[in-house]
């Protein structure tokens, strides 16, 4: 079956399976894997913490790239370069324990994270879109959920076999392979040459409107990428809750898959904004809870406000200032997601070097609430001017 005949329900489940290769595995399998190679491979909290920045880094380019390309052949292209990349970045993590290839691996995935989210995402749309088919962003990023469900259950099912810190790479490279095999047969067919740009109404955003939106979304970025890197690594780091941090993940992916729709409904019941700021606020909940206490109840809470919440702000955000920005959306978004992995960035390394001189992760966490904090105001803020320039 060639690319062109595909149905599009395949095209759809090739996109999924994608983005669990491309972000569940390559970005998000590190999470579950960051105490073993804490407790075997020399990992120090500062270490660990770099490396998360590597790999925020690297999506951070791979964002900056997708930004500007503008050929239909060559985002193709850079999509399947993209797969094998989030396979060859899992296969370098075991090789050796050398932290110049560790740094490789994590900054290979991050950008193939960004072909899988950015290009995927754009290209699957596509081809539904020219099938006659309503685009269902809500099923497509069901695989970021279903990636961090597999790479929570991954682990633990290679920790029930006692595998070590390598095993359980080499593990995910053989789950990877299977994901690679099925979103390459199901990828989508190459898109048409782009035809001459139609006139589109100008439009974008006022000047303050961005900015206030593109500061509230770096404090959403801060919030995500704490949880996303050192979730398993704070509950681990509890004597009485050892052994339970992949259960705290597996509940981060299971709150995640369905969350894009709940979100979606209450935006389009209540409006963008008033779901934005539920969404910090409930996120801001899932740090303070783990903050204030060291059991397991609050731990796994934690972990479920968060994976209820992060991609509801991430697909709410995007798609907002996409509709305010008719005459150059893919800009705008562009602009955010920069914004977003700026803090992805610096977050990590942060939280890893306070947690590696404290001894624990309580510091990073109420600093990421204050962080999360900001951003819910920032957007009251936001809700408030919009409201005084429809007045005036």
């Amino acid at each position: 079956m060639t690319a062109a005949s595909l149905r599009p329900w395949q095209v759809s489940v090739g996109g999924i399976t994608a983005l669990m290769l491309t972000v569940g595995i390559a970005r998000f399998a590190y999470t579950p894997l960051l105490p073993l190679m804490h407790a075997q491979a020399g990992v120090g909290d500062a270490l660990g913490g770099g490396l998360a920045a590597i790999n925020y880094a690297g999506y951070m380019s791979g964002a900056l790239i997708a930004s500007l390309i503008e050929a239909p052949q060559w985002r193709y292209r850079l999509y399947l370069a993209g797969l094998v990349m989030g396979l060859l970045s899992t296969a370098l993590m075991p090789l050796t324990p050398s932290v110049p290839i560790w740094a490789l691996s994590r900054y290979l995935g991050g950008l193939a994270g960004a072909a899988g989210m950015l290009l995927g995402s754009g290209l699957v749309l596509g081809f539904l879109i020219r099938a006659g088919r309503r685009p269902e962003l809500g099923v497509h990023f069901m695989g970021l959920g279903l990636g961090i469900v597999l790479s929570a259950i991954g682990a633990m099912g290679m920790d029930a076999l006692q595998w070590d810190w390598a095993g359980h790479w080499w593990g995910f490279v053989g789950i990877g392979a299977l994901l690679l095999a099925v979103a390459w047969q199901w990828r989508p067919p190459m898109p048409p040459s782009a035809a001459p740009a139609a006139q589109v109404p100008a439009g974008a955003p006022s000047a303050t409107w961005m900015r206030l939106m593109l500061a509230a979304y770096f404090c959403a970025g801060w919030g995500f990428v704490i949880h996303a890197t050192f979730t398993v690594a704070i509950v681990e780091r509890q004597p009485l809750l050892h052994g339970q941090g992949p259960w705290a993940w597996l509940l981060v992916g299971v709150a995640a898959t369905p969350a894009v729709f709940l979100w979606d409904r209450i935006a389009r019941r209540f409006g963008d904004l008033e779901a934005l700021i539920a969404a910090f606020a409930l996120q801001t909940l899932s740090v303070v809870l783990p903050a204030l206490s060291d059991g397991l109840a609050a731990a796994l809470s934690g972990a479920l406000l968060y994976g209820a919440t992060f991609i509801g702000l991430v697909s709410l955000t995007l798609a907002l200032v996409g509709r305010r920005s008719p005459g150059n959306p893919g800009k705008a978004m562009a602009r955010l997601t920069l914004s977003y992995g700026a803090a992805q960035v610096s977050a990590p390394a942060l939280a890893g070097a306070m947690a590696q001189a404290t001894g624990t992760y309580r510091g990073a966490l109420w600093i990421t609430a204050a962080v999360l904090l900001a951003g819910l105001i920032l957007t009251v803020i936001l809700r408030q001017w919009e409201r005084q320039q429809r007045n005036t």
